[in-house]
């Protein structure tokens, strides 16, 4: 009900002319014209939706598996932490709006690089579910950057008649590829004893987002100016 009334407030960026355009909906127009777009929006949502999962989905097995927290205590903690982080969302989405889309991705890649395998490495060590919460929130503060901005930050690469196209393409692969296979990656090299593998993989992945983010335009083409 909310999406709804929020949805007849919202003002159209899709003309009857774009929906008429001979490109609307073209593979075929979407990598003619807007092939670095769509790259770079599957650049950064592989890296985002990794990282997303790994410290979201991902968390409380590791919490369980590798912490040796009780399952009722990690499920406390990922409750607290994930409510935090929802709580962050609009907070960071405001920051972004002051400092710049391309600069709160560029954080997103830079921290998420620097941080991943010493928050990780740290976690493993611990014993307080306490400790646990506060690096765990730490990383989520991070991904936030990312994760705030995200739908905002791709509708702005593309112009209407391709719009859902390469954002939803674009998501899909890099998402389905990286984020849909973070347990799977993370729990294989564990059971081989080489966990650590796993965080260093996750950073390489964040150095990419960064790269990626370099590419973003300071002032976002599209969405502003569609009308």
């Amino acid at each position: 009900m909310v999406a709804l009334l929020l949805r007849r407030a919202l003002h159209e960026t899709q003309s009857e002319a774009d929906r008429d355009d001979k490109d609307a909906g073209s593979l075929s127009a979407l990598f003619r014209d807007h092939k670095a777009a769509f790259f770079t929006v599957l650049g950064y949502t592989a890296g985002g939706s990794l990282i997303f999962y790994t410290f979201t989905t991902y968390m409380q097995k590791f919490l369980v598996n590798t912490v040796h927290l009780p399952i009722k205590t990690a499920s406390y903690v990922m409750t607290g932490a994930l409510f935090l982080y929802m709580c962050m969302q609009p907070l960071f989405g405001m920051l972004s709006d002051r400092i710049g889309r391309r600069t709160s991705m560029m954080l997103f890649g830079a921290l998420g690089a620097l941080t991943t395998v010493p928050i990780l490495i740290t976690l493993q060590h611990v014993s307080s579910p306490w400790a646990a919460f506060g690096l765990i929130v730490l990383a989520l503060a991070i991904v936030s950057f990312y994760t705030s901005i995200s739908g905002i930050v791709k509708a702005e690469m593309f112009p209407p008649q391709v719009r859902a196209l390469g954002v939803g393409l674009a998501y899909a692969i890099g998402n389905a590829i990286f984020g849909g296979s973070a347990e799977y990656a993370a729990l294989g090299l564990k059971s081989l004893g080489h966990e650590q593998l796993f965080f260093w993989y996750v950073t390489v992945m964040m150095v990419v987002a960064f790269l990626v983010s370099l590419r973003l335009p300071r002032q976002a083409r599209y969405l502003h100016h569609d009308h």
